[in-house]
């Protein structure tokens, strides 16, 4: 059993014993951390918490325990129940309430489950606001309330249809010319709640041929779930067989679109970003981006062909978002498919991203292929490294960055080092003794052969001492 306690949250396995994995007890105690926490945030004495969550089969007792906990804590609760994870960041300040709570393990298996944290203003809390609420579950100081000033479920409501019609109202989104095109659309939705909005959304689009593929939200994925290429054997054939214009793939929390083109072939995660970005800022007359350091080079392109300026923030949406509002971003996100549209709202949104999608793809009248072609051409190697739990990673991080001193470094989040015409990134993992090194270039082969380079040295440098 396994029980991961963070900054973005608390995930872990289903069961164990009562410190071993995401159980009643470690559910509560976190709750109240965070109860206590948003309490002393906002000043308030009685929260209105927005909670939702996926269609894993645990979700139900896992949304039981944090209602009772909440309520215990003299918070009020509104309940929204299955719901994409974008839904109740949108719902924590369309319905004024003081934070969020979203019970989702994202693309991890069906034994998985999580917390994840929204403050007042409807996105993920920072780095020193986990830290505390960490620190508070730590020393136990969540103190609950008398009887006459516990909570109460204030709210049960479905805020899929707003959350739709905020996507439908983007000035960016047009209706009538997806309408008109009469595409054919393949979907994915893993079983889960991606299954009650992707359906919605594109019927509210005028999208009137959609192919669904495990669209029923049971939370039983009928295969891995984190929407990579080798999961997506299916929908490929779908889209093929059905002559489908466009295939969209999301994973159980709907917050990671991937594609597939006409032809049931990968447009690739990365690229779900690249498309839109290119879209928008051609509509915007420019503007800036921001990615995190492990997403394509192709974004930084796509933005300078339109005059505008790119920025690469550290990995973490949190960290994406931030440096968006820095520099003003029009579009920013994950190369993992997590697409960040402020004039929406500041969370990754499959949604959002498929009205663009479809809106890029009828105003241009072009296949998704050609869309896909039109864009500059890069692959990424991804890669680990395995180390002995005792080996100082940061030493070895530091020993690269030396040996690469005359590239361009950036260190904000592990070591990327910048050459002319391709990039590696080595990145420390939160949770394992593992070296993340992504690597790309304009050729798989280099790609494949600066990552290995970069491996083979860390291990030299392992054997070294």
């Amino acid at each position: 059993m396994t029980l991961i306690k963070s900054i973005s949250g608390i995930r872990g396995t289903i069961g164990g014993m009562a410190d071993e994995g995401l159980n009643p007890i470690s559910i509560a105690q976190f709750t109240a951390a965070y109860a206590h926490f948003i309490k002393k945030l906002t000043k308030t004495k009685r929260p209105c918490i927005v909670v939702g969550r996926d269609a894993r089969p645990s979700g139900l007792m896992v949304k039981n325990v944090v209602f009772g906990t909440l309520m215990g804590m003299g918070c009020d609760v509104v309940d929204i129940d299955l719901a994409t994870t974008p839904t109740p960041e949108m719902a924590v300040t369309g319905c004024g309430a003081d934070g969020g709570i979203i019970i989702t393990a994202s693309h991890n298996p069906v034994q998985w489950n999580a917390l994840k944290l929204l403050g007042p203003s409807g996105e993920f809390l920072n780095d020193a606001e986990g830290k505390e609420i960490l620190r508070i579950a730590e020393a136990g100081e969540a103190e609950f309330a008398p009887v006459e000033k516990m909570g109460r479920i204030a709210d049960t409501l479905d805020y899929t249809p707003a959350h739709i019609k905020a996507v439908l109202a983007l000035p960016s989104v047009d209706v009538a010319a997806i309408r008109a095109a009469k595409f054919r659309v393949a979907i994915d939705c893993v079983n889960s709640v991606g299954g009650i909005a992707i359906p919605a959304l594109l019927t509210a689009l005028g999208v009137e041929h959609v192919f669904p593929l495990y669209c029923t939200p049971d939370g039983q994925f009928p295969h891995n779930p984190e929407p990579l290429p080798q999961n997506l054997t299916e929908i490929c054939k779908v889209v093929k067989e059905k002559k489908a214009n466009v295939g969209f793939v999301v994973d159980p929390d709907v917050d990671r679109l991937a594609i597939v083109d006409e032809n049931g072939e990968f447009f690739g995660e990365e690229y779900t970003l690249v498309a839109i970005a290119d879209y928008l800022l051609g509509l915007n007359g420019g503007g800036n981006t921001v990615s995190n350091l492990s997403s394509t080079r192709a974004l930084r392109d796509v933005t300078a062909r339109h005059g505008g300026k790119y920025e690469a923030a550290a990995v973490g949406e949190v960290n994406v978002v931030t440096k968006m509002k820095e520099t003003g971003a029009v579009i920013g996100g994950e190369g993992n498919g997590g697409v960040i549209y402020p004039a929406a709202h500041p969370g990754r949104d499959a949604l959002v991203g498929i009205a663009l999608i479809l809106t890029h793809l009828a105003k241009l009248g072009c296949k998704a292929s050609e869309l896909r072609d039109s864009l500059p051409q890069y692959y990424i190697s991804k890669n680990r490294i395995d180390l002995n739990p005792t080996t100082d990673i940061f030493a070895l991080l530091q020993r690269v960055k030396e040996i690469y001193k005359n590239e361009e470094i950036t260190d904000i989040d592990g070591v990327k080092i910048d050459f002319p015409d391709k990039w590696v990134h080595l990145r420390k993992s939160n949770t394992e003794p593992i070296i993340r090194v992504y690597a790309e270039a304009h050729t798989r082969e280099e790609a494949d052969a600066l990552a290995q380079q970069i491996v083979d040295l860390v291990y030299s440098m392992t054997q070294q001492g």
